[in-house]
């Protein structure tokens, strides 16, 4: 079950009762009978597997730091790769004058 905590509003005080999810917030103490109010807490959350820290998705040279998603290897239009991984040059057509 869950736990929620709940402030007094005429003491400032805060604390805990573990309650079913079903159950409607409290509106006054359950001993006191002063009235309360639900705090909201932040929830930690934990991502488990493969995608979710940064290192994941770089590449094992660590060439790209800039998280852009590009890589920074990309040949401009007038380039190709080889095999081998080298860039070569195609070579540009000349523009025809007439």
């Amino acid at each position: 079950m869950p736990i929620y905590r709940y402030r007094n509003l005429s003491t400032d005080e805060v604390f805990e009762l573990e309650q079913r999810i079903t159950e409607s917030a409290l509106t006054v103490h359950p001993e006191t009978g002063d009235p309360v109010k639900r705090l909201i807490q932040p929830v930690g959350i934990a991502f488990k597997g493969s995608g979710f820290y940064v290192t994941d998705s770089r590449s094992s040279s660590g060439a790209s730091k800039s998280g852009s998603g590009k890589d920074k290897e990309s040949s401009s239009p007038s380039e190709t790769k080889a095999e081998g991984g080298k860039t070569e040059k195609k070579p540009e057509k000349a523009a025809a004058a007439g």
